[in-house]
């Protein structure tokens, strides 16, 4: 909030002459000195006269929403939203028609929290008409005004509340919230899959997320949007192993590895999941190998069947696996000992130690040997890279071609697979 190109787009606004402050989140983490990523900056102007002044300070002036009063603005690597004060006249969903305004409290007033309905200018001085220093402080989350009619208004506001409570709430949490998220839980079903996807990534990737997933099921908030999360257990136990139990670099906190944890389901139903939450390719994948059962990667599978696995999915989806079926098991029973955590941890160095391997035989090698091209060929290889599994990837080029001379010496009714 003091970088250089704060500065300079503070001062081009000002030149208006028009109060200009800095509004919502990134006052709300200054105050709690959390890491500010995004800053958002409030004006009274309206945002014609916003994309005028930042043009006149030869600055970058994107008119993203301009019908609501929304420029961005572009210096460098910051990129600053910049909103004209305004007023709701009609809501639709997560849109409205807006009238601008010079009164700082109305346009507070259309906020959904009162902890991000706070303004600072660059002074530091904090506006709170709603009590939301207070909030902050002892980590209430309470809509502004009257909390059905703000999710009326938006029925995003409703996850919302819980990303927000995850992240900054303190028992007990808010009655009348509560009431109004149950009252209109059945209303969800209208958001988008991403919208969905957004919110339940970040409220999973709050330190302590499963006592809100909790809250979540007891008010039958995710029967309308995850009504596979039934696991709340194994995500409080996967959260605690990635976060703080765990010290190893290549094991952090992951969304998708965490609704994994939370959701009861097949490598069939994961693939439902990210359909409707609309995930990435890659995420699919991620959620769909974590649901497969035919991966034994654990501490009593042995070393040979984590190679094996190893090879066949990659590391960091094993890894995957491996902090799974670990939470899985002590979401069970978290009696545990050292000793079984000890175990545990060997998994996990042996998957950061792996080095991949290639069976060291082609088709060319087949063909060299006489064998027509078909798929007498392909057959070949498999049953070559068969043995080679079986024999712990440990032959070299030189043994896999003597095997494959062998199996082709054989009588063709033999050849059904390695000996």
């Amino acid at each position: 909030m003091t970088a250089r190109e704060t500065r300079t787009v503070l001062a081009a606004l000002a030149a208006g002459g028009s109060e200009v402050r800095f509004i919502g989140g990134c006052v709300r983490d200054a105050i709690v000195k959390r890491p500010v990523k995004d800053i958002d900056i409030a004006v009274s102007l309206p945002p014609e006269r916003v994309m005028a002044l930042l043009r006149a300070a030869a600055i970058r002036a994107i008119p993203t929403g301009i019908e609501h009063g929304t420029v961005t603005a572009v210096v460098g690597p910051g990129v600053f939203e910049i909103t004209s004060l305004r007023i709701d006249v009609e809501t639709f969903g997560r849109h409205a028609r807006v009238t601008f305004t010079d009164d700082w409290q109305a346009d507070a007033a259309r906020r959904d929290f009162t902890i991000n309905a706070l303004s600072a200018t660059a002074d530091g001085a904090v506006y709170d008409y709603f009590g939301g220093l207070e909030d902050l402080s002892h980590g209430r989350i309470r809509f502004v005004g009257d909390a059905g009619d703000r999710i009326r208004e938006d029925r995003l506001r409703l996850l919302r509340f819980f990303r927000f409570y995850a992240h900054y709430g303190r028992p007990p949490p808010d009655e009348d919230a509560l009431a109004a998220c149950r009252e209109h839980a059945r209303s969800l079903n209208i958001l988008s899959g991403e919208r969905v996807r957004v919110e339940i990534f970040r409220t999973l990737m709050a330190p302590d997320p499963a006592d809100v997933f909790q809250l979540m099921l007891g008010l039958d908030v995710l029967t309308h949007v995850l009504p596979e999360a039934r696991s709340v257990g194994r995500l409080r136990i996967m959260s605690w192993l990635d976060s703080r139990a765990i010290r190893l670099e290549s094991v952090n906190p992951d969304p998708v590895r965490r609704l994994a944890a939370l959701i009861e389901t097949d490598r069939a139903g994961a693939r439902e999941i990210a359909e409707r939450l609309r995930l990435s390719n890659v995420q699919t994948n991620r959620l769909a190998n974590m649901m497969a059962t035919e991966w034994d990667v654990g501490p009593d599978a042995g070393p040979r069947a984590l190679r094996r696995a190893l090879h066949h999915l990659g590391r960091d989806a094993v890894r995957d696996l491996v902090l799974l079926r670990w939470a899985d098991e002590r979401a069970l029973d978290p009696r545990l000992g050292a000793r079984r955590t000890d175990a545990w941890i060997r998994c996990l160095h042996a998957v950061d130690a792996w080095q991949p391997v290639s069976f060291p035989l082609h088709g060319r090698d087949v063909l060299a040997l006489g064998v027509p091209p078909g798929p007498q060929v392909g057959a070949a290889l498999k049953a070559v890279e068969a043995w080679w599994e079986a024999e712990d990837y440990r032959p070299d080029e030189a043994a896999c071609r003597k095997k494959l001379e062998a199996l082709l010496a054989e009588p063709t009714q033999s050849r059904s697979g390695p000996s």
